[in-house]
């Protein structure tokens, strides 16, 4: 787990049998689960943020995605750099999410492209998490 990731309460990451990798400043919410089956990796990448409740099994997860809450990225899927997968979307085994767009559903579809407004929304967000990593580590989670 890389630098200033925060982990949320109740957050499972197993990482018993195969390799999690996850990149710096990259928060995984209250309540996700993350893991990977025998002799597979699971990659997350930097600055990703996995929303509530998310489940990630061994999949590649591309620098500054968003995983909605709620989702789910299933065995050998591929989410790319700064897409986002909405809240509930289910990223099916092997599929592919492209760079910069947006999946949403069950299974999941493209329903459109990641705007600079996104990005600069979510790029807000990701900040606020690497806050609130210096903020418990400095004792200072009191608002």
């Amino acid at each position: 787990i890389g630098e200033e990731c925060f982990i949320g309460a109740g957050a499972i990451i197993r990482g018993d049998y195969g390799e999690l990798l996850v990149g710096r400043g990259t928060a995984i919410e209250e309540g996700s689960i993350i893991h990977c089956p025998p002799l597979s990796t699971c990659r997350i990448g930097r600055d990703v943020t996995i929303g509530h409740g998310a489940i990630l099994h061994s999949a590649n997860i591309g620098d500054s995605a968003v995983i909605g809450m709620g989702s789910i990225v299933s065995i050998g899927a591929v989410v790319g750099e700064w897409a986002i997968v909405a809240e509930g979307a289910v990223v099916t085994m092997w599929q592919e999410i492209p760079a910069r767009k947006i999946a949403a559903g069950n299974p999941a579809k493209v329903i459109g492209d990641v705007t600079d407004e996104h990005q600069q929304i979510w790029g807000w967000g990701k900040k606020i998490y690497v806050d609130l990593c210096h903020r418990y580590k400095e004792g200072l989670n009191k608002l």
